[in-house]
């Protein structure tokens, strides 16, 4: 395609703001769906190679590396990382023991992550499939992440084939199930599909339980309603990681992290506004904060106001297409 042709073509698109449609084109590739991960990608492709047709359910591929480094480096989640440690070396020390020919107890990998949107929820589970799989636990470490909507169908009879399909994509590797708790009305009624879906799930779960493992995922009350309706739930779901909020100080570490894998960088007077600006969210969050995505918002926001900024600039240097001012930042919030 002849770009000088369209920009000539066009008269009102300038530089700069065919900068702007590169930059956010750039950013829809590189900044992460969900929170402080820049290794992770996602791929729509089931596990034998297939594309994924329901948009709701994506596949992820094992990815190499260590992921207990990668699970290090996560910005925060101090808890969350001894949770999965401790786990990690509970099944190497039981492994060890059915070695020896000792008694070991019965154990469930399947897992309860609770907190709010962004706090990491996903990029752990993630790192928990390729730690299973580095145990030994799973043969692939691959991870399925649907919700309600990827298991539950809209007539009769066809929910359990759906989950079912799901359930198949999953098999040697991790389904993680997002704000699980959609799948049971609120008032109890049951008058909906969602029984089939759990019921579907508990069936396979037993039926595969040496590959599959299964991780939900949503806020903390919520779950405990989801798991306390079903007895089922109650005796495979045993073993709950919470993840909290992020402090002003942490979402500030993702801030710059998304600067550095975007090349970006601030200015003095620029940070100062931005730890203002984050500690002023915190202090007045609700329960829908979103956390690790309020931060990627306000970054892909910050972004965006620097080439509108320096839109009708001629000959920018290395730096003015690197830095974000304080009013860049100011309006990001915005």
């Amino acid at each position: 395609m002849d770009f000088n042709k369209i920009l000539k073509g066009c008269g009102c698109l300038s530089i700069g703001g065919f900068a702007l449609l590169v930059i956010l084109a750039l950013i829809g590739t590189c900044v992460d769906d969900e929170e402080n991960t820049d290794k992770t990608e996602t791929v729509a492709t089931s596990g034998d190679g297939k594309e994924q047709k329901d948009s709701v359910t994506v596949v992820n591929q094992v990815l190499e590396g260590d992921p207990y480094e990668e699970l290090d480096g996560l910005i925060g989640l101090g808890r969350v990382k001894e949770e999965v440690r401790t786990l990690a070396n509970f099944v190497k020390v039981q492994k060890q023991r059915e070695e020896q020919g000792l008694k070991t107890p019965k154990m469930s990998y399947h897992l309860v992550f609770t907190g709010s949107p962004g706090t990491g929820k996903t990029t752990v589970a993630r790192i928990v499939a390729r730690i299973y799989k580095d145990l030994g636990i799973l043969k692939s470490g691959h991870t399925v992440e649907t919700d309600r909507s990827g298991l539950v169908a809209e007539y009769m009879g066809q929910t359990a084939i759906k989950t079912n399909a799901i359930v198949d994509s999953a098999l040697n590797g991790v389904l993680f199930i997002d704000e699980a708790y959609a799948l049971v009305p609120e008032d109890g009624s049951g008058r909906d599909y969602g029984q089939e879906a759990i019921s579907t799930l508990l069936k396979r779960m037993e039926d595969d339980r040496d590959k599959l493992v299964v991780i939900i995922a949503g806020y903390s009350n919520e779950m405990k309603r989801f798991i306390d309706s079903n007895p089922g739930l109650q005796s495979r779901f045993n073993r709950y990681i919470d993840f909290p909020d992020y402090s002003s100080g942490e979402l500030v570490d993702i801030f710059k992290m998304y600067l550095k894998k975007n090349q970006y960088e601030l200015t003095g007077e620029a940070e100062t506004l931005l730890r203002t600006k984050m500690q002023y969210a915190v202090d007045h969050k609700d329960r829908n904060f979103g956390n690790a995505r309020f931060v990627r918002n306000v970054f892909e926001k910050c972004i965006q106001e620097q080439a509108n900024r320096l839109e009708k600039s001629k000959n920018l240097t290395r730096k003015e297409l690197s830095e974000l001012t304080v009013d860049d930042v100011r309006k990001g919030f915005q």
